[in-house]
């Protein structure tokens, strides 16, 4: 099969495009021919020798895909050959066939495309993850989310929006990216660039601060975030894209009860992953139905496979406005 090899690392020329063998289907995995995948923050820090992948992941980077099963393990009973699913891979989506664990995967959602549903596996498991599990936002919260214009942030907007958020702000570094949230449905715009987050949030609430705050910069937004927070605020870190050690104040923190909460994705036990779909399944594929025009992937830009270089040039321009994706099938 063709697949994208990273080599030892470096910058997006590394990547070349290699004939390997197709990967063996585990007892508990399904084998899935690709159609597309999405690219994220983390292939861009594998690919620069800054994020390494677990022992038993995929060499490949890759972290979602859709696509349709072609054999299933021994184990399996869910998946049937001819399914189209989507699903979180542990690696190795940047190639024409894929093995994942077949708990990980889930049906196209009604009124999708396929190339639609391979921006959604990694966004939707870390937003439901970190924002509705672990910082246990619930309707008539608010929210400030950091980043609203990316993949994740995208998927933050919407799904906060489709439960209920009192009020949705966002930060953003241009105008053109507050629109875009706006039109995802945020509700305050702020132009970190031009104006204090902190400041800004607490005029938007009455002086109050969001009920939940979401994360990615790390350490320059530490304190920042803690002072954005109301009274039995939470916090979840989604990244540390600037860093993450900084001096911190932690009092406001005790006095005003916070929680500041934080995991990753890819480390987590498969049965946690597979605990994640299925709430997902459940509590989030129906708002497809019943939502249509409320959950619906933003794809900035599509490459071929073989210009994958160009597709992480673009993620780490920061221009896009939601999803990359690569096809592959």
């Amino acid at each position: 099969m063709r697949a994208i090899d990273h080599g030892q690392g470096g910058d997006a020329s590394c990547m070349r495009l290699v004939e390997i063998a197709v990967p063996r289907c585990g007892d508990d995995e399904v084998l899935i021919k690709v159609f597309a995948t999405g690219v994220n923050r983390p292939d861009v820090l594998q690919r620069s020798g800054k994020y390494a992948p677990p022992a038993d992941a995929s060499p490949l980077m890759g972290l979602e895909l859709s696509g349709e099963v072609i054999a299933t393990g021994a184990a399996v009973t869910r998946w049937q050959i001819g399914d189209k699913v989507c699903a979180l891979t542990h690696g190795g989506a940047y190639a024409e066939f894929c093995a994942v664990n077949a708990a990980h995967c889930l049906p196209i959602p009604n009124g999708l495309s396929m190339l639609e549903a391979a921006a959604l596996p990694e966004v939707f498991f870390t937003v439901w993850a970190n924002v509705f599990q672990r910082a246990q936002f619930t309707a008539g919260d608010s929210i400030l989310i950091h980043g609203g214009s990316s993949g994740i942030g995208s998927a933050a907007i919407q799904l906060c929006k489709a439960f209920g958020a009192a009020k949705i702000l966002v930060t953003c570094s241009n105008q053109a990216k507050l629109d875009y949230c706006t039109k995802l449905g945020a509700d305050v715009g702020i132009n970190y660039t031009a104006e204090d987050f902190v400041a800004a949030t607490l005029a938007a609430t009455g002086g109050r601060g969001a009920d939940v705050v979401v994360d990615m910069v790390g350490a320059p937004y530490f304190q920042k975030n803690i002072e954005a927070c109301a009274t039995d605020g939470r916090i979840a870190q989604i990244a540390l894209q600037q860093g993450a050690k900084a001096e911190l104040n932690m009092q406001a923190l005790m006095v005003r009860r916070l929680t500041w909460t934080g995991s990753t994705l890819r480390a987590r036990p498969n049965a946690a992953k597979a605990a994640i779909a299925e709430s997902l399944l459940h509590n989030v594929w129906p708002l497809f139905d019943q939502q249509p025009d409320a959950l619906r992937p933003n794809i900035h830009a599509t490459f071929p496979l073989a210009n994958v270089s160009d597709a992480h040039r673009m993620m780490e321009s920061g221009a896009h406005f939601g999803k990359i994706v690569l096809t592959v099938g």
